[in-house]
């Protein structure tokens, strides 16, 4: 197995949030983590049908252009009531004509398609955020790791934390959707301590455990 200790590590996004939340469960391995923003790479087309396919592409192409092992993620919520959508199509649901993303006009777009179905009471509404980390490197080789956090869409958005959809995930066992949780509550996650809460969190406590030596 190779060895990541004393290494480089892209994490291949371009995404602010994303990036504050890899930065913050990378921070007590004492890994050296650039963004594939800092090396000017551009952003790869998402053309797979998996979130495994799409973390690959991002991850590969940041580590075959660095030389450096790279990792990135793809996420994004499965919804029972619409069959899993919008799942790796989450961040097309928000994306506007001129090329920017509108969150709000996803999560209204997903509250309409919720209402159409007839998913108007919890028990009806779950669903769950999916993140898989891929860590790659130049030769091609990839490992996997997968997250998921439980729970159900509420309406109308709570909290204006977090990105995303976070306003409208109600994680399950909790009172708080992810949009009122601060960063630590929702993906604050170190060695030692109990499962993560969010979905990156998860995937990342996997991937600690299995490649940063972390309990």
């Amino acid at each position: 197995m190779r060895d990541l200790k004393g290494k480089t590590l892209v994490v291949a996004s371009h995404n602010a949030g994303k990036l504050r939340e890899f930065a913050d469960l990378l921070e007590p391995f004492g890994i050296d983590a650039k963004s594939a923003k800092e090396f000017g790479l551009p952003e790869p087309d998402e053309t797979g049908t998996t979130f495994e396919e799409n973390a690959y592409i991002k991850a590969f192409a940041a580590a075959k252009a660095t030389g450096l092992p790279a990792m990135s993620d793809d996420s994004g919520l499965a919804v029972d009531a619409l069959d899993g959508e919008p799942g790796v199509y989450t961040a097309n649901w928000a994306e506007k004509p001129d090329g920017s993303r509108d969150f709000m006009m996803a999560m209204e777009k997903t509250e309409k398609r919720l209402q159409e179905a007839g998913a108007s009471d919890p028990a009806h509404r779950g669903g769950r955020f999916v993140a898989v980390i891929c860590l790659a490197w130049p030769d091609g080789e990839a490992e996997y790791f997968r997250g998921e956090a439980e729970g159900h869409l509420v309406w109308p958005p709570r909290g204006d934390s977090g990105f995303g959809y976070d306003p409208v995930f109600l994680p399950l066992g909790h009172q708080r959707t992810f949009g009122e949780m601060t960063a630590e509550e929702k993906h604050g996650w170190k060695p030692g301590q109990p499962d993560a809460l969010s979905h990156r969190a998860r995937a990342f406590q996997k991937f600690a455990q299995a490649r940063l030596g972390s309990a």
